[in-house]
């Protein structure tokens, strides 16, 4: 949500930063602009629209920006629609200073209205706007007074790059509870909002706290406290490759990430399983005692991270007979939930930023629970304010639609539970060995279903001219649906909804007619026959079925309109098979129906915002 880029060198910084820009187009935005110093003056150029637009103002205005001081955004519309000037970067009254700004500023019609107040025009509907001119009013010559004086007056979540053209050789940021990273490089100093902006730079990062303020110039980088006292920072190296966050001939990054997935999946379990078939949690120091005490277990997260929590309830609570709740980050923090020193608590998150997640985790720590997390970046917020952490292995993951790290999560999930079942005393070890077994057996298994790809693209056709689908499943089986369900509806664009098959009777089951698409996952054995009598139903009101299930169910099929089988492996693992077909069913109907896969309208990768 929203992408910042910032470039101090001796280089032409434009180039910087529309490659930054680039590689942040995959968090979702809908205009974007650059702001660079020289002779003496902030030239500013943005477009509503893609990248494109603004790339062809750049060129078509002969001899913009040489500098090699500048600052970029891609912005997603908060406060004002898109439009050339709600885009960023913002100038203050006079020009002398240029800010750029993800998240956002809760008291800004206060601080707008006292700055209309006092002779301020604003140009634009923003609520960034307002700190262009606040860092104007508050400066007397001293940038990093002004930079702490703003931020002091600001409430609400900000990650701010600041230009001043007093200061045409280098320029500062600043973070409260938004993302924001600092990388030096041989090529110059950088910020920016995710690591794979500058990969193609550096994998040594400083990662700001709170609070923190950074002067960054082509010799170096300064970091100071909110008091603005000098502060000593070690570097951070990101182990990711930089092929990791490009295309490397594939058509789109979703298309890539499902197909990561194996060695995804294999680099995140097989740290953690050692050879004699016990498990290796490295940051996590649950003791046996500990975990005996826990009175309940919530899992909180946001979107598909929230739907590995639904797995993840299933499979906690059938191995450690521990009560779970699984919450919506969003709902979790406003509801007052029961929580205290016997809870513990959860969090799920690609990023390490969400900012519902992160507020929960907040809330929680407050109320003195346990808080394990489950993420992906290195040194995120979420992972640093945790008492312990776990982290997927998955590398980054450009495209919004999530796979790889949803994978990644899931298999967290059930190391997680054998763990902590294993501890309590609730499973013996050769119960462990087998699950971990299974579990070992996962990529080789996802890679069988991979090959099947231009099968299920066939499939896929059937969906092409839908407007309405629906996802049932039991157990573990509906946990997927939820998944599969927004993994069509947020790339293809076509309805779709997940039931628990159970529920169609009472009241779902109106809305089935003739030619209705119904997706059965029917993968849970136990289960299997519940499920067989919903299709039924479904078939008799003249519902198309797609039936998943596994390869000791096939001969069971013969009445299903159409089918997709998976491998077996111990229910409570089967989530990471039959959630395969289902990620590259929504990629390819929406491949066949002209759709921006990788970009998918309103969303963004990272939401940092509520």
């Amino acid at each position: 949500m929203c992408g910042i880029i910032g470039y101090v060198g001796d280089d032409n910084a434009t180039g910087y930063l529309v490659s930054g820009l680039e590689k942040l187009e995959y968090r979702g935005y809908d205009s974007a602009g650059i702001a660079v110093i020289e002779n003496g003056k902030i030239d500013v150029i943005k477009s509503k629209g893609r990248l494109k637009a603004l790339e062809e103002k750049i060129q078509a205005q002969s001899g913009f920006a040489s500098g090699t001081v500048g600052i970029g955004h891609t912005r997603w519309a908060t406060h004002g629609e898109p439009s050339d000037a709600n885009s960023h970067p913002h100038l203050s009254k006079s020009g002398l200073f240029a800010v750029v700004h993800n998240g956002i500023i809760e008291n800004f019609s206060f601080l707008k209205e006292k700055l209309i107040s006092q002779g301020y025009e604003f140009k634009s509907e923003t609520d960034t706007e307002v700190v262009a001119h606040l860092l104007e009013k508050n400066y007397d010559g001293d940038l990093l007074k002004a930079v702490k004086k703003t931020a002091d007056a600001l409430e609400g979540s900000y990650a701010l790059g600041i230009l001043c053209r007093d200061y045409p050789d280098e320029f500062v940021c600043v973070r409260r509870s938004s993302p924001l990273i600092v990388g030096i490089s041989e090529k110059g100093n950088f910020i920016a909002s995710d690591i794979t902006a500058i990969l193609s730079y550096t994998n040594n990062i400083y990662k700001l706290n709170d609070g923190e303020i950074a002067l960054l110039s082509k010799s170096g980088v300064k970091f100071y406290d909110k008091y603005l006292q000098p502060l000593e920072k070690s570097i951070t190296h990101i182990d990711w490759d930089i092929s990791a966050a490009e295309k490397c001939g594939y058509e789109h990054f979703m298309i890539k990430e499902i197909m990561e997935q194996p060695e995804a999946v294999r680099a995140t379990i097989s740290p953690r399983i050692r050879d004699d078939g016990t498990i290796a949690l490295d940051g996590v120091s649950l003791t046996k005692k500990e975990l005996l005490a826990l009175n309940r277990i919530y899992i909180v997260a946001c979107g598909s991270a929230y739907h590995v929590g639904v797995v993840g309830k299933y499979v906690i609570e059938k191995l450690t007979r521990i009560p779970v709740e699984v919450d919506i980050a969003s709902e979790f923090r406003y509801r007052d939930p029961i929580v205290d020193g016997n809870t513990l608590v959860i969090i799920i998150s690609q990023s390490g930023e969400t900012a519902d997640t992160l507020a929960a985790l907040r809330m929680a720590k407050a109320k003195n629970a346990r808080v394990l997390s489950v993420v992906n970046v290195v040194g995120s917020s979420i992972a640093s304010e945790s008492d312990d952490v776990l982290y997927t292995w998955a590398g980054p993951e450009i495209a919004v639609a999530t796979t790889k790290a949803y994978s990644t999560q899931l298999c967290m999930m059930y190391i997680l539970a054998i763990h902590m079942a294993e501890e309590m005393g609730r499973i013996a070890h050769d119960e462990t060995r087998r699950l971990l077994s299974s579990l070992m057996a996962i990529p080789e298994k996802i890679e069988d279903i991979l090959r099947l790809s231009a099968d299920i693209e066939e499939t896929a056709k059937l969906f092409k001219d839908l407007e309405h689908a629906y996802f049932i499943g039991r157990n573990i089986d509906y946990a997927i649906a939820l998944e599969a369900s927004l993994k069509l509806k947020e790339i293809s664009y076509i309805h779709s909804e997940a039931y628990g098959a159970g529920e169609l009777k009472h009241g779902t089951i109106s809305l089935i007619e003739p030619g209705t698409m119904v997706v059965a996952l029917a993968c849970v054995d136990e289960l299997f026959p519940k499920t067989m009598s919903n299709i039924k139903e479904v078939k008799a009101r003249g519902a198309r079925v797609l039936c998943v299930t596994t390869a000791k169910h096939s001969e069971e099929l013969k009445d299903i309109d159409y089918t997709l089988i998976v491998p077996d492996t111990d229910n409570l693992l089967i989530g990471s098979l039959e959630v395969i077909p289902m990620q590259l069913l929504g990629y390819y109907v929406a491949k066949h129906r002209g759709c921006d896969i990788d970009k998918p309208r309103n969303l963004a990768k990272s939401v940092t915002v509520e």
